[in-house]
């Protein structure tokens, strides 16, 4: 429907149906702004801060799994059953000390393992430091998002930096859908059944989960005593985990909406 009426668009408009990047964006604006799905551009706050950061982490991370995977293919050449599954440039490098290679082959490989252990503790200084400025910038904005069991400054970083302004979500249910934490229903016969959504932002998925799994497994949160209503309700450990999911998404966005809403007064009022 939407495609329809941009092309309605590009047919009345000066260039006469010809399609280019402009008319399209110009095209997808107008449609957007007459369906109410319109949003005022805002100038970059603390939340656009906190996305460069946690993009930059998130790439560093990936960069460091790859560097560890490599050292441990390279350990796997040389020592006989490799290295621990859990290696760390430190542990590597005791390992190395205690090789002594007696091929040109063998001599080559410790050396790209060095150079790899060196990559590795490169990369863990550049992730605390990453990790510090998120932690300041997250102080800094006043959330209060680490009041919540299983929410580091981290998680916070990449909760608020993703997620922007939490005003943009109209209800607690449009962040679920979002973030893909709201379950798909899934209707057989006279069963109905949730399964989960594949849907959504998959980074900040990846955040509820993290903090849901530290909430099942922490006693005294009321995290910890809903996913025990849920088992004994009959719901699997994956199903109950998933309620509780949900349920944390809708808590973060309050928190989040409140924050941004105590902000924006702080704001006028110092205007």
């Amino acid at each position: 429907m939407r495609t329809t009426a941009t092309a309605r668009v590009r047919e009345l408009s000066r260039g006469r149906g010809r399609k280019t990047d402009a008319l399209d964006a110009a095209a997808a604006a107008g449609i957007a702004a007459m369906q109410g799905d319109a949003e005022p551009v805002a100038p970059d706050d603390a939340t656009v801060v906190l996305a460069v950061l946690e993009e930059r982490r998130s790439n560093l991370v990936a960069q460091r799994t790859r560097s560890v995977n490599q050292l441990h293919a390279v350990l796997r050449e040389l020592i006989p059953g490799g290295a621990a599954r859990k290696l760390s440039a430190d542990k590597a490098a005791a390992l190395l000390r205690a090789v002594h290679p007696l091929t040109a082959a063998d001599r080559a490989r410790k050396q790209v393992a060095w150079d790899l252990v060196a990559e590795v503790r490169g990369l863990d200084r550049r992730l605390v430091v990453i990790s510090q400025r998120i932690q300041g910038t997250v102080t800094a904005l006043g959330s209060r998002l680490v009041e919540t069991v299983g929410v580091g400054p981290v998680i916070a970083g990449r909760l608020l930096g993703r997620t922007g302004r939490a005003s943009r979500f109209p209800t607690a249910a449009h962040y679920a859908s979002y973030t893909g934490a709201a379950p798909l229903e899934i209707a057989s016969g006279e069963r109905t059944r949730h399964r989960l959504s594949r849907a959504g932002d998959r980074q900040l998925n990846h955040a509820l989960h993290i903090v849901a799994l530290v909430q099942a497994r922490t006693p005294g949160c009321p995290g910890y005593d809903y996913f025990r209503r849920k088992l004994a309700e009959g719901k699997t450990g994956r199903e109950a985990l998933r309620c509780l999911k949900r349920r944390i998404a809708d808590h973060l966005w309050r928190v989040m909406l409140t924050d941004e809403q105590a902000r924006d007064r702080r704001e006028l009022q110092a205007a």
